[in-house]
């Protein structure tokens, strides 16, 4: 079985949902640190000017405090906002009003913390291209695993009944992929495909929003959600 493990990011690129395509258990990792400059709460789109950020503003928050402790500022246009700056870059892509919806569904509430806005952002897109059908998603704090690091992660895996774990190219900084081995589980590394799509403004970049290829390709965006993986120690020694 195959387990994948990440912070929730906000409608995040196309990579992240080539390992969400793999998973038969997606774990929502939100106890854990905010960072200043993730993608919890960003993500870039292309317009007639150059990328600009869809920002989600939080309320004040201290150092060291986690991803579900981070509220979203309760004001009320930062939806309207990335509307329109959906409308700015992508008014003549044939499917722009689905990902519209897709904003529209997230959640207004006075008080919602960031981790929950953008795990719902993501299990939007993976119900419209029907990502969900074979994975069940999971937050962490449905788990009772403690630790932290590596073996924290290893922990998660085997709770879980997991035999595959697979992660992104962070993890070679601090997996102890022979613990993984001893444990009976195997690690992969994504090899993110990059498919190229229709797309506006200059070259094609795959690191903009999902909202991106739906509005361009609709449902059949699918098709350019093509995840491969790579055996850990090959991607080690790349």
């Amino acid at each position: 079985m195959n387990v994948v493990i990440s912070q929730p990011m906000y409608f995040p690129w196309v990579g992240m949902f080539e390992q969400i395509a793999l998973a038969d258990v997606f774990v929502f990792y939100t106890d854990v640190q905010y960072s200043k400059g993730s993608f919890t709460n960003r993500v870039q789109i292309k317009t007639r000017t150059g990328m600009k950020w869809m920002t989600v503003p939080l309320q004040n928050h201290r150092l060291g405090q986690r991803i579900d402790e981070v509220l979203v500022k309760s004001v009320s246009d930062w939806k309207p906002r990335h509307l329109a700056l959906l409308s700015e870059s992508l008014d003549q892509a044939p499917f722009v009003a689905d990902a519209e919806a897709l904003l529209q569904a997230l959640p207004e509430f006075d008080t919602c913390n960031v981790g929950y806005l953008s795990s719902v952002s993501m299990l939007e897109v993976c119900r419209y291209f029907g990502l969900d059908r074979e994975t069940r998603f999971v937050n962490i704090n449905e788990l009772d695993v403690g630790g932290a690091g590596s073996e924290r992660v290893l922990q998660i895996v085997k709770s879980l009944g997991g035999s595959r774990y697979i992660t992104g190219e962070g993890g070679r900084h601090y997996l102890d992929h022979e613990a993984f081995e001893a444990a009976g589980i195997a690690v992969d590394y994504m090899n993110y495909q990059r498919s190229p799509y229709p797309q506006f403004f200059g070259p094609f970049t795959p690191f903009v929003s999902i909202l991106d290829l739906v509005a361009q390709c609709g449902h059949a965006g699918v098709h350019h959600i093509n995840p491969e993986t790579t055996p850990w120690r090959r991607f080690i020694n790349e």
